[in-house]
């Protein structure tokens, strides 16, 4: 069984420790620690977590410029003071400081599990391959019968819509051999 993953962020290197050290003895979740915005950002797109534990500051802003960056699949539990808690948007999940570990861990796994219903209806965004297989695919039609960009985009999205595939599906087929 592969074990979920959070990421937990605190501008203290001995708060981010003992949060994680707090989540792990709790939950079953591993923990990868950071302190900065850039690094949270930089692991969420890559590595495609769904749930932040952070406090109130990081040490190159705070968690509303974090949030406001993370994807919509993203969220943001806030550890802090009552007053810190009070000053952030309402979409960010909040848990008043001090916290036990049996409150800590019942937030996270409820996010956790929220995150894993919402996955079930939304559907992955594209990869790189899959995204350029598409492309080839408008080019060979704007090439091929003299239509706009737009026009073909429509044409492999009707075709997909029409026969239930993926775009992806529709544009492979569309390019046949040449891809």
């Amino acid at each position: 069984m592969r074990v979920e993953k959070i990421i937990v962020a605190f501008e203290s290197e001995t708060t981010c420790r003992r949060m994680a050290e707090l989540i792990q003895a709790g939950c079953a979740v591993g923990c990868i620690t950071m302190r900065s915005c850039g690094e949270v950002k930089r692991m969420v797109h890559k590595s495609r977590l769904t749930v932040v534990v952070c406090g109130y500051k990081l040490t190159d802003g705070t968690c509303e410029d974090l949030f406001e960056d993370l994807p919509p699949e993203c969220s943001m539990l806030m550890v802090a003071t009552q007053g810190q808690l009070d000053l952030v948007n309402e979409d960010i999940f909040r848990l008043p400081a001090p916290v036990s570990r049996s409150s800590l861990c019942a937030s996270v796994e409820m996010l956790m599990q929220a995150n894993r219903q919402l996955g079930k209806y939304i559907r992955p965004r594209r990869n790189e391959e899959e995204r350029a297989v598409v492309e080839a695919a408008k080019q060979l039609l704007m090439e091929r019968n003299g239509m706009t960009e737009e026009q073909a985009h429509r044409y492999i999205q009707k075709q997909s819509m029409d026969s239930g595939a993926r775009m992806v599906q529709t544009a492979r087929l569309i390019l046949g051999d040449e891809f």
